[in-house]
């Protein structure tokens, strides 16, 4: 009896989470459990996702852009990469990604900055720290997100340069989760030029790349 309630429990513990779709201007969360696979699929042409992840074990352990750059010496995400939390070890690693254009170096927007420069609705910050209370999560402070299908230009000079967002819907970037995690996604405005039409996500889990065949 014993044996068939630790086999229940094991099966319970690896349940999939539900899709989740994500509004234009919004956030959702799902959470993810090591081994599985997140698909993060853009509904909308031009959208970007501001990604957020925290430990199940301890919300003071975050997905981290600062150490994801110093670990893999880039700015710019590629297959195989390791993004990795604030204690420099991995979260997650990127597998499929048709649009293979993502930020890694600006923070997420404000409501402050959006009004600055002539947009309305609520900045990603504000929408993430409101999931976050809905979730019950105490974090000590909301690190900056990974922008994915943000579309910016680094040159040689150091200047960062927005570009147009070339994302269409149906674009999807699938990674493999190594770390319980709750992610947090937002579709907030962000307020960078060529990248300011939020669209709508869909945010899904998988064990493997056949369980996404039906979406």
């Amino acid at each position: 009896m014993l044996l068939m309630r630790d086999a229940w429990l094991e099966t319970e513990q690896r349940s999939l989470a539900d899709t989740v779709d994500v509004a234009a201007g919004s956030v959702g969360a799902i959470r993810v459990l090591r081994g599985q696979l997140l698909r993060i699929t853009a509904l909308g042409d031009g959208a970007v996702a501001s990604l957020f992840g925290f430990s199940l074990q301890d919300p003071e352990v975050w997905l981290s852009v600062h150490h994801t750059r110093v670990f893999s010496n880039s700015y710019l995400l590629g297959s195989g990469m390791r993004l990795v939390n604030n204690r420099r070890r991995p979260m997650m690693v990127l597998g499929k990604d048709s649009v293979k254009r993502h930020d890694l170096l600006l923070p997420g927007s404000t409501r402050a900055f959006l009004a600055e420069r002539g947009y309305h609705g609520e900045g990603c910050v504000e929408a993430v720290s409101g999931e976050l209370a809905r979730l019950g999560m105490t974090v000590p402070k909301l690190p900056d997100p990974i922008n994915l299908f943000m579309h910016v230009q680094l040159t040689r000079a150091g200047e960062i340069l927005p570009e147009s967002n070339l994302t269409k819907a149906g674009d999807s970037i699938t990674c493999r989760v190594v770390m319980d995690t709750q992610f947090i996604v937002s579709a907030c405005n962000t307020g960078i030029e060529g990248n300011d039409r939020p669209a709508p996500l869909r945010l899904s889990v998988a064990e493997n790349l056949t369980g996404f065949s039906t979406e």
